[in-house]
């Protein structure tokens, strides 16, 4: 009889919490509160040991949870069939391949906005260029080396992006996409990739829907310019979107256009924003959308309660591990964080699985020095070798959980130099990132 009513206690708590009118991040927080006071009771439900991961107090094959002296059964975290959902129009893996998709940064050209805020002539490259190790045996600057400092206005330089791409197994480009109230920035080269029809590569557009300021991290501090959330803007939104939409090349999810938001948190009513969206998909002929949340900055919310469709993993947010600082430090003004890389991958590849419908991501490395020389978040111990592990384990949970256009594996991502995150060549590691991604999608 106690069991039952925690049972339907804790479905009445789940579905509560998934209702409050707050932002998801706030909500993070609320269910870390929650989870912090009550492991005791909790420590038997695998929502807790998720959120145990998750938040780094364990790691994969740990066999204790804090609280408990000795735990009966480690945390479920080797993912077998027996945990996965069974595909339901199951096929052929060979005529069904997992299909990669990279997350794409069309920076790297001059823009008037960039100019007034940065200085004349700013890019991407330009952070690139005047990093510094902060300790010793840390590799900085990262230099591109076959593509070299490339100018996205030149048709040739994304000719070239996307010949290198598919030669190693990339199937297609996520390009964000940054409006602000009518307002587009860095437009440029995914309006000449739509209006001259090359390359001819697939592609998708996820809305970096958040504030830019001069962290760089879309954070309050210091705005440059700000979103402004409102129904006629949110049909706007949409409208500005059809040609890309319309596009052979865009990429389908059951025959709907994928369309993924960096920060569903940040909208005001999610839910309201979404449907004004699928109205306008239909009436414009475009059909139905297939609407993704991208999990950044702690959101892990069924993306089904905000009429969303699915949810997109984005290392390293949300479960990275830490790592300790390096002795020999060159920088002593330095203030950031050391993660442990894989670790981190580790406790990505044995998440548990979601309820809810879930692309998997795989992350190359990560430093961000470019940006934050003294306040920068550095993942140590990036290998190619460690990054095809992780990548070939989220090709084959995929090929086993998901079936058709649904077989997709997101990489964060092709061309985030100054946040050291990328697969193009550079000079030390070559092409070495990209034979692993090829390498982790062999069957």
């Amino acid at each position: 009889m106690l069991s039952r009513i925690w049972i339907l206690a804790g479905k009445s708590a789940r579905f509560l919490y998934r209702r409050l009118p707050l932002p998801l991040p706030i909500r993070w927080r609320i269910k870390s509160f929650l989870y912090r006071h009550l492991g005791l009771l909790l420590k038997n439900s695998p929502n807790y040991r998720q959120w145990l991961i998750q938040t780094g107090a364990i790691r994969p094959n740990s066999a204790k949870t804090p609280g408990s002296a000795t735990a009966q059964s480690p945390p479920t975290l080797e993912i077998g069939p027996e945990n996965l959902a069974t595909p339901k129009n199951p096929s052929d893996p060979a005529a069904d391949p997992v299909h990669l998709i990279a997350f794409y940064l069309p920076q790297y050209h001059p823009i008037p906005e960039n100019d007034r805020w940065w200085g004349k002539g700013f890019t991407e490259w330009t952070n690139v260029t005047k990093a510094t190790p902060n300790f010793i045996g840390h590799y900085q600057p990262r230099l591109p080396a076959d593509l070299g400092f490339y100018d996205l206005r030149v048709p040739e330089v994304r000719d070239e992006q996307a010949t290198l791409a598919r030669q190693y197994g990339i199937h297609g480009f996520c390009y964000y996409y940054y409006w602000f109230a009518g307002q587009r920035l860095l437009n440029r080269p995914l309006d000449e990739v739509v209006r001259s029809g090359h390359p001819d590569f697939p592609f998708c557009v996820c809305w970096a829907n958040e504030n830019w300021s001069r962290r760089w991290d879309g954070l309050h501090a210091d705005i440059l310019i700000a979103q402004q959330h409102s129904d006629e803007d949110d049909l706007n939104f949409i409208q500005s979107l059809e040609p890309a939409l319309r596009d052979p090349r865009y990429i389908r999810v059951n025959d709907r256009p994928l369309l993924l938001v960096y920060r569903i948190g940040l909208l005001p009513d999610a839910g309201r924003t979404a449907a004004i969206w699928r109205r306008h998909s239909r009436e414009a002929g475009l059909g139905e959308l297939y609407l993704s949340a991208v999990q950044s900055f702690g959101t892990t919310e069924d993306p089904r309660d905000f009429g969303f469709d699915a949810a997109v993993e984005f290392p390293p947010h949300a479960m990275a591990v830490l790592a300790e600082r390096p002795v020999r430090m060159l920088n002593l003004a330095f203030q950031g964080m050391f993660y442990d890389y894989a670790a981190t991958a580790e406790v990505f590849m044995n998440r548990l699985p979601a309820p809810y419908p879930l692309f998997r991501t795989a992350m190359p490395s990560w430093d961000n020095t470019a940006r934050r020389q003294d306040a920068s978040e550095i993942f140590l111990n990036a290998t190619p070798e460690y990054y095809e592990r992780w990548l070939r384990r989220l090709v084959e949970l995929t090929h086993r959980s998901r079936a058709g256009s649904e077989r997709l594996v997101f990489i964060n991502a092709w061309n985030e130099w100054a946040e050291g995150n990328y697969l193009e060549p550079d000079r030390k590691f070559g092409h070495r990132y990209l034979e692993a991604t090829r390498n982790a999608i062999k069957r």
